[in-house]
């Protein structure tokens, strides 16, 4: 049985629609984020699967029971659902032993079974050795993990988690990011994950829910968003990307510089007249001498037209035709060309995606 079902649901504010018939499934023990732009309506969704707002239209189900509808929705606290929010909102006053064992005071856990349930989760947090310190003692990573630990610790039936890494600095996110999917994976605990960040998606999620007005364009796991986007929105929103438009005919599509065969892009040989598609810079590859032809490539000259070095990679653009926008291509530091370099583009066939 799945875990958590939002059936058909819609929420409104007048005549503004903040959620629009969204369907999403969750399985026990499962990662998934929401992801998406300011307005969305990503935290509208999450707020709706806490409770704090009912859905003007649709059911929210977990464990096969409905708990939201137009007609009815289950209290906040008797959903058995923890929530992290951007602020962390754990108690000043309290040490980190004390916020950590708030809810299980709240849920009049015997004291011997509250000081076992804290002790493990303040070791699995790594937080064992400051557990007589105030939040004001403790970093801003330190202040996350509390937060985590008080809402793991009351074994929740789905722990909600809103942009809970949107006030650290680059570093403690990136750390973050990879502690909470550590405790994911030690606990099996299913999550719902709110976030606009993509690389924050990417590292946590067992699968992403790109979020745009209101519904979802698509949800997979990561590799598969990245690989296969099937809109021109999910192309765009997740990773860089090129786009090109080219004109089916003669058996290739004709994107205004080179010919690619449409069995490429197509196993049947079926394309419409026009056909989008999306090029990572990462799947093409700039070359100084034109290579040997093959079925699984497509060799473009072009010339550099800028460049920019990042450290850890180069930034081209690349002018194939005049009536085409420049392309970009990321390419390793050694990979070093001029500006107005004649180059070949490398492009690899496989990597290329038709976008809606």
């Amino acid at each position: 049985m799945s875990k958590l079902v939002l059936r058909n649901v819609s929420r409104t504010f007048g005549s503004y629609t903040a959620v629009d018939n969204l369907n999403l499934t969750l399985h026990e023990g499962e990662l998934v984020s929401l992801l998406g732009s300011s307005g969305c309506g990503k935290t509208t969704t999450l707020r709706m699967i806490a409770g704090f707002i009912t859905p003007t239209q649709g059911t929210i189900e977990l464990d096969g029971e409905v708990i939201s509808s137009p007609q009815s929705s289950l209290p906040p606290e008797k959903r058995k659902m923890s929530m992290i929010f951007q602020s962390y909102a754990i108690w000043p006053n309290m040490t980190v032993e004390e916020n950590v064992g708030f809810g299980l005071k709240l849920r009049k856990v015997p004291a011997a079974e509250a000081k076992r349930r804290i002790d493990e989760m303040l070791e699995v947090v790594q937080l064992g050795r400051l557990r007589d310190r105030y939040p004001a003692e403790l970093s801003g990573g330190q202040q996350q993990r509390v937060a985590l630990a008080r809402s793991m610790v009351v074994k929740p039936a789905i722990l909600l988690l809103d942009e809970p890494l949107s006030n650290l600095d680059a570093n403690l996110r990136e750390e973050m990011r990879f502690e909470i999917r550590r405790l994911h994976d030690e606990f099996k605990m299913t999550m719902v994950y709110v976030t606009h960040d993509q690389a924050e998606a990417m590292v946590t999620s067992d699968r992403i829910a790109v979020m745009n007005q209101g519904r979802i364009e698509q949800i997979d796991a990561p590799y598969e968003l990245y690989r296969n986007p099937k809109t021109k929105f999910v192309a765009g929103f997740i990773g860089r990307t090129n786009f090109l438009t080219g004109r089916s005919r003669a058996g290739a599509v004709d994107f205004g510089g080179f010919f690619i065969p449409t069995h490429v892009l197509a196993a049947d040989g079926q394309l419409p007249d026009e056909v989008q598609v999306s090029i990572r810079p990462q799947s093409i590859h700039l070359l100084r001498d034109k290579p040997a032809a093959s079925d699984q490539r497509c060799c473009v000259e072009g010339s550099v037209q800028r460049r920019a070095y990042l450290g850890e990679s180069w930034d081209y653009h690349i002018s194939f035709a005049p009536n085409l926008e420049p392309i970009r291509v990321t390419a390793r530091p050694s990979d070093v060309f001029e500006v107005g370099q004649k180059i070949y583009a490398d492009i690899d066939t496989s990597q290329i995606t038709i976008v809606s």
